[in-house]
């Protein structure tokens, strides 16, 4: 139902709960679920709570959207919607190159991210869900991520004009080695590589392990390199500790963008790194991170501080065309 998921997604937008926002997402499910009939029925009885999933919230929004009206708490939540920022940056922006689904640790089918993806104007974005060693995001294993391409590929006529570009985060291991098969790493149109354990490593050991992972020729984007964490409801998390100007310089030399991570409790690269990548010539991905729907929207806060920190668009990867970004992306 229209009416409950863009209503999750304003909730997603202005970071409140996710457990919260997902009571929308699960109500939509319900009442998509059931036949003509069915809801023909349940309001007439003004019965909507009687379904499970279904509290005084949602029922009001489902009432309402079906009289014909729009929902009072999407009237609100549309009116109290801030610009993210970003200006001339966002702007020139045409994608995303981070985004999770449900198939890791994302809240929403891979269609639903998409066809957000596109009624924001996006003209590409990238399905990068997590490899197999983290665990607790639900990683995919090698035989799950072929699905998942095979679902991709059923999905492009559907959501078209946006394309969909084939990806994963994928963990950089303790030796700087990759968490995925090597061949299927070659089918991706884009690799954010990030790490993701052991992120008190010791400084030598922990650069060794960040300059073998973006030299990698299959390693596209270097993702959340601090790993940090500043604010937010998943607590503080101080920044791991590399050589940065090795690391950058390693970006650079073999054509690995850094990301700026558009999630407001990581803010990373902190401002100090972001301004040495850019000194040493690095090019950038502003990417969202994004684990719900509403969260694709969150390119106005990495470009904010792309915009403040005075990087050139052209020097951003996520500006270019689909083309010349996958070209890049495999050159």
């Amino acid at each position: 139902m229209a009416a409950l998921r863009e209503i999750a997604y304003y909730k997603d937008r202005a970071r409140e709960d996710s457990r919260r926002v997902m009571a929308y997402r699960k109500a939509a499910d319900v009442i998509e679920a059931l036949d003509e009939q069915s809801r023909d029925r349940h309001g007439r009885a003004g019965s909507w709570q009687s379904l499970p999933g279904i509290g005084p919230k949602t029922a009001k929004v489902i009432a309402q959207a079906l009289a014909g009206q729009v929902p009072d708490t999407l009237l609100e939540l549309r009116g109290a919607a801030e610009d993210l920022g970003g200006g001339d940056v966002r702007a020139a922006l045409r994608g995303d190159l981070h985004c999770h689904s449900d198939w890791s640790d994302g809240s929403a089918p891979i269609e639903e991210m998409m066809t957000t993806a596109a009624a924001l104007g996006h003209e590409y974005c990238a399905l990068t869900d997590h490899s197999p060693r983290l665990t607790i995001a639900n990683g995919l294993s090698a035989e799950r991520l072929r699905r998942q391409l095979d679902v991709i590929d059923e999905l492009r006529e559907k959501v078209r004009p946006l394309r969909i570009l084939t990806g994963i985060e994928v963990d950089i291991l303790e030796d700087g080695t990759l968490d995925q098969d090597p061949e299927l790493l070659e089918r991706l149109d884009i690799v954010v590589a990030s790490v993701h354990s052991k992120l008190a490593m010791d400084e030598p050991s922990m650069t060794r392990r960040m300059v073998r992972a973006v030299a990698d020729a299959r390693v596209n984007v270097l993702g959340h390199c601090t790993g940090r964490l500043v604010t937010g409801n998943r607590g503080l998390r101080p920044e791991s500790t590399f050589d940065a100007e090795k690391v950058f310089t390693a970006c650079r030399d073999n054509d690995t963008a850094v990301e700026i991570n558009s999630r407001p409790e990581r803010r990373d690269p902190p401002t100090r790194l972001l301004a040495l990548a850019l000194e040493i010539g690095c090019d950038f991905a502003i990417d969202t991170d994004a684990h719900a729907p509403g969260q694709l929207d969150f390119l106005g806060y990495g470009a904010q501080r792309a915009l403040d920190a005075g990087v050139p668009v052209d020097r951003i990867v996520n500006s270019w065309a689909a083309d010349k970004l996958v070209a890049w992306a495999h050159g």
